[in-house]
């Protein structure tokens, strides 16, 4: 059985540094906000290249508290838009509507599944005061015409790093790109913990103590709360197992570079399609490999039947969801178009070439 995401065997490679690491949190009778939070705040933002990283719950709660804080600020209020791609991930609507903001739903471009410049171009209004960049699958999902368009429009510019750890845009890493930038750790990212974990990155120092404060009940001071707050902070334990992962990322991602290109370079069945690889290879980090095909479900129980496991990345898109009723009215055929066809195969740092390979076959022997 090819696993989609050995968990284990990705997080028993540092099993003895994580034993060492459990019994120093034991040891300290320090168990939030101490020294291994601190610490890993200091290593990953020397890391993305930042002035300020804030550790938090989970990625969600990153992107929320992003939001809210430049609703505390002044800089946004109830009813502004926020243009965000219409194919992401639900947290990056949920943190948009939790904030009562409004979220415009923009098509990716059909050949990179990114956010499609000229389709934020055609959503601006008077109203729209931000936009959220997500960084889908691992991609860098920036551009020089985003930059320009929102310079022009003077948005602020949230990004969502969940997938994207070590991604670059020319010499700057995702997560250093907009005004901040939210991070999520669960444990299947590229830079997973052993359980929830999120973090925010950003240059601005006011932003940054105001999150900070929104993380811990709406305190920077014991019993004193200069906002209503919530409570979304950084456990030690997975401070700490994050510190060891994260001098490993970089060669991670190298590896799993390695299988996408053995991917992209071998997999020739006329029935599948990937998103445009015209890219510098940096600017890609391979969170996920996704294909897309017309006959989607049939080709994932064959590779079942193969012994492959696979995940579809997503197979309901968010305007056609329950909670937003409101929207599932809405045409948004490229987004639908994706969601019909997409399914992710096997890739991670441990993966094997004979994995790989296997994987290969069986996709190209895919009865046509």
């Amino acid at each position: 059985m090819i696993e989609f995401l050995d968990l284990k065997k990705v997080n028993n490679r540092f099993r003895k540094e994580m034993d060492e690491a459990v019994g120093r949190v034991l040891d300290s009778g320090w168990y939030l906000l101490g020294k291994e939070s601190r610490a890993f705040e200091e290593e990953y933002k020397r890391f993305i290249g930042t002035n300020y990283c804030i550790g938090c719950a989970n990625g969600l709660d990153a992107l929320t508290l992003i939001l809210r804080a430049w609703m505390e600020m002044g800089l946004l209020k109830v009813g502004d838009e926020v243009i965000v791609p219409a194919n992401t991930y639900i947290a990056s609507i949920l943190a948009i509507t939790e904030n009562k903001l409004t979220p415009i739903l923009v098509e990716p471009n059909p050949s990179t599944l990114q956010i499609d410049p000229d389709n934020i171009r055609r959503a601006l209004t008077p109203s729209t005061k931000a936009l959220m960049v997500v960084h889908l699958y691992g991609r860098c999902a920036w551009s020089e015409e985003i930059e320009e368009i929102t310079n022009e429009n003077r948005l602020l510019v949230i990004e969502d790093n969940a997938q994207a750890h070590g991604c670059k845009f020319g010499n700057r890493l995702t997560g250093s790109l907009g005004h901040a930038a939210a991070h999520s750790f669960y444990p299947g990212k590229n830079l997973g913990a052993l359980g929830d974990g999120g973090a925010v990155t950003t240059n601005d120092p006011t932003l940054a103590e105001t999150i900070r404060s929104l993380a811990n009940y709406g305190s920077s001071q014991k019993y004193v709360f200069d906002y209503q707050g919530r409570n979304s902070r950084l456990d030690e334990l997975q401070a700490a197992f994050l510190r060891i992962k994260l001098p490993h990322l970089v060669t991670d991602n190298e590896r799993r570079k390695e299988i996408a290109k053995m991917y992209c370079d071998n997999i020739k069945h006329p029935d599948i399609t990937f998103p445009s690889l015209h890219v510098n290879k940096d600017s890609h980090v391979w969170h996920l490999f996704p294909i897309l095909s017309c006959r989607r479900d049939e080709l994932q129980e064959y590779l079942a039947t193969k012994g492959i496991k696979t995940l579809v990345h997503y197979p309901i898109p968010p305007h056609r969801q329950k909670c937003y009723k409101e929207w599932n009215d809405l045409s948004i055929p490229v987004t639908e178009m994706i969601h019909a066809r997409e399914l992710s195969l096997p890739i991670s740092p441990v993966l094997s070439n004979e994995e790989a390979t296997t994987v290969i076959s069986a996709i190209n022997s895919f009865p046509i």
